[in-house]
């Protein structure tokens, strides 16, 4: 499993009976995970001095109950894979809103070190910045993660809100001015448009969402879609292309599918390697790690 254990502004307190108690900065919150099964005792203090808990409802959904949370706030991730060179100092605004999230997924800091380290060992004697693209980009923890290894990122999102706040984490992150090309769009459709553009990229990455919809309701199902996505996807990799990252959370997709597909792609026209893990979190309280969702990565050795 690939751990994200290099977090000071969050962490996962504990665990138990379907939900996570989790620290985000200075603030205490309780969300569902459906990965808990388990029913432990739940001895730590924060979940009685909890700043925020989203209830799961029977009919599907839930809603927020706040104790003296702010409406937003901010919280800080250093790239170690960057250091002692560069702080890589990401920071990120946070807010909770629908369907239990608050704007970022922590354990994506697992995949953040690999590809900077790699973007960041490429640039040197290079003088042409590495040319990354990310899809289904959400609030930009990725892209700000490749931006300050020094790559030219190429942002996509169908959803206009989701890239207007990953410019504000971009200019919290002092990479306002980076070389990112932000676009509201849908990701298959841009695909499509870049190969008859003749356009390659350095390294991609993808974090496509179960089911969504596009800007003009294009609809998107994971199991369906992913296969013929991936290989039309792959196309626009350059010839030296130095990796390849894509990101699953349908429960259904398990990590040697993602290792078989992209195996069955990239290796089979680029060489190099292709693996796929667990992604996690450490749980403070009780020492165990808590899966969240699958990586599938392929290196071009």
């Amino acid at each position: 499993m690939w751990i994200a254990d290099n977090w000071k502004d969050y962490e996962v307190l504990d665990a138990s009976g379907g939900e996570k108690l989790e620290r985000w900065g200075d603030y205490v919150l309780v969300r569902p995970d459906p990965q808990v099964l388990w029913n432990t005792p739940k001895c730590h203090e924060g979940w009685k001095s909890r700043n925020g808990h989203y209830h799961r409802s029977s009919r599907g959904g839930g809603e927020w109950e706040f104790f003296s949370l702010p409406d937003e706030w901010s919280i800080s991730y250093a790239l170690h894979s960057l250091q002692p060179r560069s702080p890589g100092l990401l920071t990120f605004r946070l807010k909770p809103f629908s369907f239990k999230h608050t704007g970022l997924f922590p354990e994506q800091a697992a995949n953040w070190e690999w590809f900077s380290g790699l973007i960041r060992n490429a640039r040197r004697g290079l003088q042409e910045p590495v040319k990354v693209l990310n899809l289904f980009a959400y609030t930009g923890g990725a892209t700000l993660a490749a931006a300050a290894a020094g790559a030219s990122v190429t942002h996509v999102d169908a959803s206009k809100g989701m890239v207007s706040w990953a410019k504000e984490n971009a200019q919290a992150s002092g990479l306002g001015n980076a070389p990112i090309r932000w676009l509201v769009d849908d990701c298959v459709k841009f695909v499509e448009r870049e190969l008859r553009r003749g356009s390659r990229y350095d390294g991609i990455i993808m974090d496509p969402p179960s089911y969504g919809r596009g800007p003009k309701g294009e609809i998107w199902k994971m199991e369906e879609n992913i296969w013929p996505f991936l290989e039309l996807t792959a196309q626009l990799l350059s010839s030296d292309a130095l990796f390849f990252l894509i990101n699953s959370y349908t429960t259904g997709l398990q990590p040697a599918v993602l290792s078989y597909m992209l195996g069955s792609t990239l290796v089979k026209s680029f060489g190099g390697k292709a693996q796929a893990e667990e992604i996690g979190l450490p749980v403070t309280h009780s020492g165990l790690v808590l899966p969240c969702g699958a990586a599938g990565r392929w290196e071009n050795r």
